[in-house]
Parts: C-alpha cells; structure tokens; sequence
C-alpha cells in the first residue's frame, strides 16, 4: 500500500493510521480504502485472489529467462536443468512447486538430480538464536580456524545427506587437526628440502622405479577416478572422506617412509624420481582440493608456480579439473601397501605386548597370508617392512593354520533373538565349522546353514595364535614376531636411541636440517660400546663429522634405559 511517498508494512500499521479496527479491516475492503497521512492521501486496495507466492520461485527455470516470450533456445538447453540444491525444508515450497508447475507446463521434471542439506542447529540442539547466543558467528570461526576448515566441516557432515547436524566448534577445528595442518605440512617438507637441493622439474622425467613412488601415484589415480564417479552421481558425502585417507596416506606413510631418500647429500636417480613424485603429488592434490578447500589449494598453487611453465593458468580455480591416468593404478600394488600397513601395525602392538622398543632391532618378522600372489606384491615392499619394524629378515608363508586358530561364535543377543529355540543347533553348526569355511565366510561375508543365511552381523570370528608360536592377527593379514633381544640386538637398539638424543639436541639448538656438526660425547661403558660399534650409523644419520668422547660434563644429559648419555653439539 503506498500513497506519494509513504509505504505501509502491515495491516496493524493501517489501522493505527486509520482508526479502523483491524477485525472490520477486511469488510471495509471491499473496495477500495482511501486515506490520509500528514496530509498526503493515499490508497489501500483489495487484491480479491492471491496465488501461494511459492509458485513465482517455482517458476524460476522460464521466469527467469522472460520465456515464452523470447530466449526459446536458451531455455531448451538448460531444461530440465542437471541439479537444484536447497535445504530440506523446501521439500513443500520450492521442490514441490518447481515439480507441480514443471509437469503441467511440460509434463516433465524441471530438474534431473537435487542435492538436499539438512537443517543446522546449535550444539546443544536447539534451533540456532541471536536472543540466546548459542552459536559462534562464522566471521570468527573463519577467523580463527579458516574458511576451508568451516567448509570441510559442514561438507563432511550428515548436512550433505540431508540430516539434522548439531554444529561444534570443535568440528571446525578437528578439519584443522586432521586435515589442513597436515596437508600443509606435508608441502611445506617439500619445499624445504626442494630449496636446500635446488630442485626443479624435469620437461620429460622418467618413470620411477620406486615401489612407494609407484604405490602413491596409483592412489592418486585411484582418488581421481572416485572423485569423478561420486560426483558425477552427486554423492558428495563420499568424496571428502576419500581426500582425508589419502592425505593422511601422503602424509604418514609415504612421506614418512621415504624421507630419508630427500636427506641423502648426493643427487642421485632415486632422489630426483622422489622429488618429482611428490611435487606431482602435492601439485594435483591442490587441483583435487580445489573446490572443497579453495584458499589452501591456491596457496600452494601460487607457491607451486615457480616450478611450472609461465603459461600455467592464473590461479587453481581457472586449471581443468584432473582426469585420472587409468594406466597409472595398479589395484593389486594398492591392496598390498595396506597390507603392509595392518602388518607395521600388528608389529607395533605385538612390540608393546612384550615391552620391547621399536629402537631395539628384532631378528625376524614372517608375514602369513594364504594367497601367494599378495605375499610376493608385499614382498616388494619388503624394505620398508624391516625398516619400519626394525627386523633384520623378513620370512612369507601362506601356512596360516600353522600359526593362527581361526573360529567362529554366534553372535548370541542378535541370533538369540532371530532363531528363538532354533537357536542352539545352529549355535552348535556355527561353533563347528571348520578354519577353511571361517576363512570364506569373513571373505564373502554371508554363510548359508541348514537354510538359514547369515551375514557378518551374526556371526563373530576370533583369530588366536597357536600355543608355541609369537603369532598376532587380524581379518586381512598375520604376523609372527619374535621378541627376543640378543646383546648385538641391545646394542645396535642403545645406539639408535643416541641417534634419537642427538636429533632432539639439533632441533633444540635450532639448527637447519643441513647442517653438518661436532659432537662431544660422555656415557658409560654400555653406552659407549653401543655407539662405538655403529658409529658410522650415528655419524650419518645426525649429519656428524667429527665423533669425540669425553669425561668432561656435557651441555645437556639425557637417560637412556638407566645410562646417562651427555652431549656437547656444535656446527661443524
């Protein structure tokens, strides 16, 4: 209702002006109301039929293009349109009218796929309040943690499935945790070993050699090619889990096992094919990440640059998005580095079962696995087995039945409830199976008894190690390690922990990761026999030209296993 120059907002507003009582309003509307503001007359009228204003934004996909007035080619190519996105409490407005208006205009859908967010509320459930302030202004969340990590959070939550999410700040900063810090982290080691050596990339580099550098490529590969079917499928909620376990993949196992290649002095074949890997891995990384993480991933795009030819594009959000290089993936090498993965694991449990260090070398580690062509994809990988696991051999059998007693329980509340007084013969079926029929039951995942189907809910399967044996086990791989520790044994582990003292003194004392220095060293005589008989270890490992001992009291001290250790450590 306006008159020449005012605007009235509500019908109590109205009356106010008018004196006329809000409950008669609509009797004296019947034509129309004229009236008086400060002297200025305007008019207030009756629209006698009012549409649900829902249907003008159900409207949209011809409304907004003035069709069928003009634009009739423009229209026929982006309808029915590839997706709409909006909250799930437009299920009864805009779904539903773009739907309704679609179908009787068009007899068709307006649109061929929807993605639906669920609805945000406040940690403690309660529905998102300035009057109660129970939530944190995004400005400052983005402020202290980040945009990326705000987005990553809500991308990766039951929002995208359409669920009601209680937002937690601590969420926001889990992203920053898992995510960001070690992504970035993992460009910065790059970076700085690139710098010191001087590094570019080669125009033509060769393919690499490396089992590692072979392994994170194909995973690379791998992520691409999901990436592209989730999202061709609009299943968003399966991409970003995917990102998180490959940079936790980069992060923990590639670039951990395989430092050592970038702290070698000299240029070397392996050095070179390891720098390239990983630039090529970070370098497409920040493409990938790009529209989940966009301010991170053009970061280390612009840092990336200097690598690059200067016809690359601006910015990562003007690159064509990565299309995986099938021939790249090799599916049987990416199960046997996880393989590899439950094994180190299984180590270091069986390590801390028997109290034994992973300083102190073991003698032998046997993988057990029934099928030989995985046993000999990990025995590739044999190097960083023992390096990991610090064992001097690593020994293969697919005997599992000689180290592993592999059986199988119902799971009782579950099948208790199902089979009622059935349930104790299928109890005894189920108790009696053989280790071979377990096996293909964790393999395939159901079982067929008697007529009865059972699935890996209702049965349960233990793996224990033989009497006799130093066996541990879990559903994908088994190990035998022994612990015993020999005297050459201890040794070898006393001087490994040196190497660990030192390196905490140069990171201590600031010194760079290239940096050649002098140690001073007092200990005693179990010590000293340690570090005498793997010197050449220690002086390498901590970059030490010189290696002195003396009686004279150190800078720092450090006990180790009941021996003082004293360093004195200066720059060569």
């Amino acid at each position: 209702m306006t008159g020449n120059r005012k605007c009235i907002g509500s019908i109590e507003e109205l009356h106010e002006l008018t004196g006329v009582k809000v409950d008669d309003l609509h009797r004296e509307f019947v034509d129309d109301l004229t009236f008086t503001v400060e002297g200025e007359e305007g008019i207030y009228r009756r629209i006698e039929e009012v549409l649900d204003c829902w249907f003008e934004s159900g409207s949209m996909p011809y409304a907004q293009l003035h069709y069928p007035f003009e634009n009739q080619e423009v229209f026929d190519k982006g309808f029915p349109a590839e997706y709409i996105a909006e909250g799930l409490d437009q299920t009864r407005g805009w779904f539903y009218t773009l739907i309704v208006l679609g179908t009787a205009l068009f007899d068709t859908h307006p649109f061929k796929n929807v993605i639906v967010n669920g609805i945000v509320m406040a940690e403690d459930g309660k529905k998102m309040s300035k009057s109660l302030r129970n939530y944190t202004p995004p400005d400052d969340l983005m402020e202290e943690y980040g945009a990326d990590a705000l987005r990553l959070y809500l991308i990766n939550s039951g929002l995208v499935r359409g669920e009601e999410q209680r937002f937690a700040n601590d969420g926001v900063k889990d992203m920053v945790r898992r995510v960001l810090l070690p992504w970035l982290n993992a460009f910065k080691f790059f970076n700085t070993y690139a710098e010191i050596d001087q590094w570019r990339p080669s125009e033509n580099p060769l393919a690499s050699d490396n089992i590692m550098d072979q392994w994170i490529l194909s995973r690379l590969q791998s992520l691409k090619a999901n990436i592209a079917k989730e999202m061709e499928s609009y299943r968003l909620y399966n991409v970003v889990p995917q990102l998180f376990e490959f940079i936790e993949e980069l992060t923990n196992w590639y670039i951990r096992l395989n430092r050592s290649r970038f702290w070698t002095e000299a240029a070397s074949v392996d050095k070179t094919a390891a720098y390239q890997t990983l630039f090529t891995t970070l370098y497409e990384l920040a493409l990938v990440m790009a529209p989940f993480t966009p301010f991170l991933s053009e970061t280390i795009y612009q840092s990336f640059k200097r690598y690059l030819p200067a016809s690359v594009s601006a910015s990562v959000h003007l690159c064509a998005y990565p299309i995986a290089s099938k021939e790249l993936i090799q599916p049987m090498l990416e199960q046997a580095v996880t393989r590899m993965q439950h094994i180190i694991l299984l180590g270091r449990q069986k390590r801390n079962q028997e109290k034994v260090k992973t300083k102190f070398p073991l003698a032998e580690l046997t993988v057990i696995h029934k099928d030989n062509a995985l046993l000999e994809e990990i025995s590739r990988l044999e190097s960083y087995l023992a390096s990991e696991l610090n064992v001097k051999a690593v020994a293969y059998s697919q005997d599992e039945s000689a180290y592993i007693n592999l059986y199988a329980k119902p799971n009782s509340p579950v099948l208790g409830k199902r089979l009622g007084k059935a349930f104790k013969a299928f109890k005894q079926q189920i108790e009696n199976l053989t280790a071979e029929q377990v096996d293909d039951f964790q393999t395939s995942g159901s079982l067929s008894l008697a007529g009865e189907n059972f699935s890996s809910e209702d049965i349960l399967v233990f793996r224990e190690a033989r009497e006799g044996t130093d066996a541990l086990s879990d559903k994908f791989v088994s190990i035998e390690l022994v612990c015993e520790l020999t005297e050459p044994l201890i040794k070898e582990g006393l001087a490994r922990e040196v190497v660990n003292r030192i390196q905490k003194t140069r990171k201590d004392q600031h010194f760079n990761v290239s940096d050649r220095i002098d140690i001073v060293i007092s200990a005693d005589e179990t010590l000293t026999d340690a570090i005498q008989s793997h010197e050449a270890h220690v002086k390498r490992e901590t970059l030490t030209d010189q290696l002195t001992f003396s009686k004279q009291k150190s800078e720092v001290e450090y006990d180790i296993d009941g021996s003082l250790l004293g360093l004195t450590v200066t720059r060569a």
